[in-house]
């Protein structure tokens, strides 16, 4: 669903991201990780082509459109309704005035879909939501419900693959669960390809089969994620691995 080959995105001839190599599966999980600044948040938007201002180069394919080569009207279809991206903080990017229930709906029409109403039903059943939270503003929800309605959203658009920019980092432990779950569920489910970008290396080892390490731009080492957090090759992961509490 996601193939990446030597993806290189530089700003002002800087390369801020470096990525050799990226695949990922139908129903698989595969997790970038880093510090702040590493460019695993870089490497998530060029594979929706939302790298603005950037010079981009290599191969990206997701959901076998070519995102690099594709026209703008091409990667508007896949966007959403085949690739979504769930945002860090989904309540910063819904408006503030509508309603939940109204985005979603303007979404399912933007996107061509005449089944809005039972597609919309399924999703937050998928997520484990209230329907009635539909009717409510973004500011009048949790973080963890504005979370779960942001996968919902992917959810009923039918996207096959989920692009997660650190989904739970705002979010307490008891709630970063709940979301893990749905994600974890859901990928299972529906077959989705998930892309987690994380800094949080626990939570990746309940979800992810595989993982790249991301420092200064680039990729300094990949694999199994049962390998790569047991018994890792480079510095700076065993560094990222001591520094857990």
């Amino acid at each position: 669903m996601i193939e990446v080959r030597d993806l290189k995105v530089r700003y002002a001839g800087r390369t801020v991201a470096d990525v050799p190599e990226l695949d990922v599966g139908a129903g698989e999980c595969v997790a970038i990780v880093g510090e702040s600044g590493s460019g695993k948040s870089t490497t998530l938007l060029a594979l929706l082509g939302l790298t603005e201002g950037a010079e981009v180069s290599g191969r990206v394919r997701v959901c076998g459109v070519d995102v690099l080569e594709a026209p703008p009207r091409e990667l508007r279809r896949i966007r959403g309704a085949r690739a979504a991206l769930v945002l860090q903080s989904p309540q910063a990017a819904l408006s503030p005035a509508t309603r939940l229930g109204v985005l979603m709906r303007r979404a399912l029409r933007l996107h061509g879909r005449d089944d809005g109403e039972p597609a919309m039903a399924l999703a937050m059943e998928a997520v484990l939501l209230d329907p009635a939270i539909l009717r409510r503003y973004p500011h009048e929800v949790s973080g963890g419900q504005a979370q779960r309605f942001a996968i919902a959203l992917a959810i009923a658009l039918g996207a096959e693959v989920i692009l997660a920019d650190e989904p739970t980092s705002a979010l307490d432990v008891t709630v970063q669960a709940e979301v893990v779950g749905v994600l974890r569920r859901l990928r299972v489910e529906r077959d989705l390809a998930l892309l987690l970008v994380s800094h949080d290396l626990a939570l990746v080892s309940t979800i992810a089969d595989r993982v790249l390490v991301m420092k200064d731009g680039a990729v300094v080492e990949s694999g199994p994620a049962a390998r790569v957090l047991a018994e890792p090759a480079h510095p700076y992961t065993r560094e990222l691995l001591e520094a857990l509490p």
